[in-house]
């Protein structure tokens, strides 16, 4: 069965660019991004379209490229983790992880005994179809970020960042705006980066990794330097669409 190439890469201390996917639904699209340089790509079902049809298409893609994806399911519920995992999926990033409680339930759904409880499957995406790999292995190849999101998930760093089985904890930027009530006020971008800095910290002091979305290629290298070793740049829309637009804006301007 293949290695999970992220935590290979993580656990020699490399740095791995992402980005997300929110409307290109072609599974081709990881081939482009392979090709561009990215070692990685999240995959939203939280706030976009794709079905879990469409993940299996990726997934297995994604497993023979080397280029692992992974996915926002809609919640943090043990259905959305065994489907996904079963059709392929390396990596799984939970949205809405407010408590230590819920922490451990997704630990438990997406491990095998004795690290969790999670559903046995037969020969499959998830095994690279290859018969008696043992449930060590089959932990081993799974990555698990959850998200912070919440005043209360804050609340709970410690025991949440700390729970067995995590990898990497990153935010909910906009909604943790919305959550704290400064979303649009002048100083939500330095409250924010605040957080950021107490999750970096707390991260540290548990051995795990951070994730962050960073929408500029000097936003990215300042969190790199902060230790952050996950990096999502942009997504495919954000990029398609300030692309066109600046080159619109320029040909406009010469008319």
């Amino acid at each position: 069965m293949k290695a999970n190439p992220l935590r290979t890469a993580l656990a020699s201390g490399r740095l791995q660019l992402g980005t997300w996917i929110n409307m290109v639904r072609a599974p081709a699209i990881l081939t482009l991004l392979k090709s561009a340089g990215l070692d990685y790509a999240r995959v939203d079902m939280e706030h976009s379209a794709p079905s879990i049809e469409t993940i299996a298409d990726m997934a297995v893609l994604a497993r023979a490229l080397d280029f692992p994806i992974l996915v926002r399911p809609p919640s943090a519920d043990r259905e959305w983790i065994t489907r996904l995992l079963d059709v392929g999926v390396w990596g799984l990033h939970i949205p809405q992880v407010d408590t230590p409680e819920i922490a451990r339930e997704v630990v438990q759904a997406a491990r095998y005994a004795p690290a969790g409880r999670r559903g046995m499957a037969g020969i499959g995406p998830h095994n690279d179809f290859t018969p008696g790999v043992s449930l060590d292995e089959l932990n081993a190849g799974v990555h698990i970020t959850v998200m912070l999101e919440s005043p209360q998930a804050f609340e709970n760093i410690d025991e949440i960042i700390s729970t067995p089985g995590v990898d990497a904890v990153t935010l909910g930027p906009a909604d943790l705006a919305q959550e704290l009530g400064i979303a649009g006020q002048p100083d939500q971008a330095a409250i924010i980066d605040g957080y950021r800095e107490r999750m970096i910290a707390t991260a540290a002091r548990h051995g795990k990794d951070v994730a962050l979305l960073c929408e500029t290629r000097q936003e990215a290298a300042r969190w790199a330097a902060a230790g952050v070793r996950m990096i999502v740049l942009s997504s495919e829309v954000a990029v398609l669409h300030r692309t066109y637009a600046a080159m619109c804006a320029e040909l406009r301007d010469r008319q």
